[in-house]
């Protein structure tokens, strides 16, 4: 059986861009929430795919380390979300 390789999630630029600026409009408690919801749609999404746990954890720590680095780039940008 052939190993699945995905496409880094963390390379998802648009999609990290618009979830990391749609969490940082949200207050600190509901954008944890959102995230861990985000995350739980793309773990299931990959695992569907049939890519293996320990390949769904890594890219899903990278994702969720990706777009909260995203998050706080915006909220601490001059005109940013705040």
């Amino acid at each position: 059986m052939a190993e699945i390789v995905p496409f880094p999630l963390c390379r998802r630029h648009g999609f990290i861009t618009r979830q990391a600026s749609w969490f940082a409009e949200q207050s600190p408690s509901a954008a944890e929430k959102n995230l861990r919801r985000q995350i739980d749609v793309q773990a299931d999404a990959l695992r569907r795919r049939g890519v293996a746990d320990a390949v769904v954890e890594r890219e899903c720590s990278a994702l969720d380390a990706a777009i909260r680095a995203t998050a706080l780039r915006l909220l601490l940008s001059p005109g940013g979300v705040a």
